[in-house]
């Protein structure tokens, strides 16, 4: 889907074409875990399709099974698509026109062009939305707990949750990152040495008009993932929601709403303060010392929530018993557990999931300032830290703000992580949806879902518009 997508919106001027553009992108505001709610919910027996079924056409014998492992690929694929698609599509709007041009002229099919150049050429940028996708199924678990399907997260969050065996999920988070890291390792060894670079000629992939069964073709390809992937989950969830917001409106949505808020904020503010900290450390003093944090630092991303939460538990539980022999021995306190099962552990969490998320777009601002900014400042005498908070962060603030929404929504939707290392009783959105649906009250999670979705449109929006006045 992703690919195809791509393609066709960057090679053909189809209808309504810039609309497609961005909602081919929307999907990603919807977790998977809730598409999977959505999907759930729509094939069900008192769902709109079988009830349409047994009303109108008297048929009562239809079942949808959706809940296997097929299911999961179906869900997962409608919605994480958009990782492909936005890498692909910036791969294909790079190409030079001349490699498709020469093609042609040598008699070579339009199909054959784009197997043969075209899509070898993007391979590299095609594979990174590849391994995010990868990354995100592994990092999965409400889709996977939800359908039934045993994965490395549900066998993490069993063995520790359900039998108690802390041992067995450092087992299975250790092989979890090992297969991870092969699969990075893998890429770039089958990659070797080829380079997959064009001409340096700004002459970019020129767009035709499609005609007759091409233009139904791209239409349809295109429209295909908006809908499946965009408005039939929404759909689903807003049908709900007309029928038990002011039910669950009266229960603990509110506290929710108030927990996802500040642990979001709170998490996002403290990301992109040590982002700037750090880019602008790095790029100040230039050594391979600060080069090689910042790496470190990204790995984060390309771990999945459970492994991080089985890891931060073992380093606060030992930090907590460090704790309290030292009170007890030294001044005869005894007191209960300081950061195990804390706020502060779940945004310390936070920080080392997302830490990349926040890093990454402002490393690249920090990169576009301009160099004679900061030795214009030196020569007037200006401290490092007068330079960065009175000249580049006011230049950054696009980035900054796109940074921080970035993050904030990252971690409202984050499910596995938050369900490990939240206090007692502690409920957010993502948690109150997956509590509602676990406990076979789907429709209830409704509500919770919308928000997430609609929140996680914004950077969407924001970055679009970003995106349009650059150009």
């Amino acid at each position: 889907m992703g690919i195809s997508a791509a393609w066709f919106v960057t090679k053909y001027d189809i209808p309504y074409k810039k609309t497609i553009e961005w909602l081919l992108i929307l999907p990603l505001a919807i977790p998977t875990y809730i598409n999977a709610f959505a999907y759930s919910g729509l094939l069900d027996y008192a769902g709109p399709i079988r009830s349409l079924l047994r009303n109108q056409f008297a048929i009562n014998d239809v079942y949808f099974d959706i809940q296997n492992i097929y299911g999961v690929i179906w869900v997962m694929a409608t919605v994480l698509y958009p990782y492909i698609y936005l890498s692909a599509r910036s791969a294909f709007g790079r190409q030079n026109s001349h490699l498709t041009e020469v093609s042609s002229s040598l008699g070579i099919s339009p199909k054959k062009t784009f197997f043969t150049i075209v899509l070898p050429i993007a391979r590299p940028a095609i594979v990174a939305g590849l391994l995010l996708v990868i990354m995100e199924t592994l990092n999965d678990y409400g889709t996977v707990k939800y359908y039934g399907v045993n994965t490395f997260t549900t066998g993490i969050f069993r063995s520790w949750l359900s039998l108690g065996d802390l041992q067995s999920a450092i087992y299975l988070a250790s092989m979890l990152m090992t297969v991870i890291f092969s699969i990075i390792l893998i890429e770039k060894w089958q990659r070797g040495k080829a380079q997959y670079e064009s001409s340096s000629s700004n002459q970019q992939l020129r767009t035709t008009k499609p005609k007759g069964l091409t233009k139904l073709a791209a239409v349809t390809v295109c429209i295909f993932p908006i809908i499946f992937g965009l408005v039939v989950p929404v759909f689903q969830l807003i049908y709900w929601t007309v029928f038990t917001w002011k039910e669950v409106l009266q229960s603990s949505l509110v506290e929710a709403i108030l927990n996802s808020f500040a642990l979001s904020a709170s998490a996002a503010v403290l990301i992109v303060l040590l982002a700037i900290i750090l880019n602008y450390a790095t790029k100040m003093l230039k050594s391979k010392k600060w080069d090689s944090i910042a790496k470190i630092t990204m790995l984060g991303y390309s771990v999945p929530g459970a492994v991080i939460a089985v890891g931060i538990m073992i380093l606060i539980i030992g930090i907590d018993r460090y704790l309290l022999n030292f009170l007890e021995e030294t001044f005869s306190i005894k007191i209960k557990l300081l950061i195990t099962g804390s706020i502060f552990a779940l945004i310390y969490a936070y920080l080392v999931r997302y830490f990349a998320v926040g890093f990454g777009p402002l490393e690249a601002a920090f990169k576009s300032l301009p160099h004679n900014l900061n030795e214009a400042g030196r020569s007037l005498g200006i401290k490092p830290w007068e330079n960065l908070i009175k000249i580049d962060l006011p230049i950054l603030q696009k980035g900054i703000v796109a940074a921080l929404l970035i993050v904030f929504v990252d971690v409202m939707k984050e499910l596995p992580l938050t369900l490990i290392l939240r206090p007692f009783n502690f409920t957010t959105l993502a948690t109150s949806a997956f509590q509602y649906a676990n406990d076979e009250m789907v429709d209830k999670a409704a509500p919770a879902s919308l928000m997430i979705i609609f929140i996680g449109m914004i950077p969407i929006f924001l970055l679009n518009r970003l995106t349009k006045q650059n150009k």
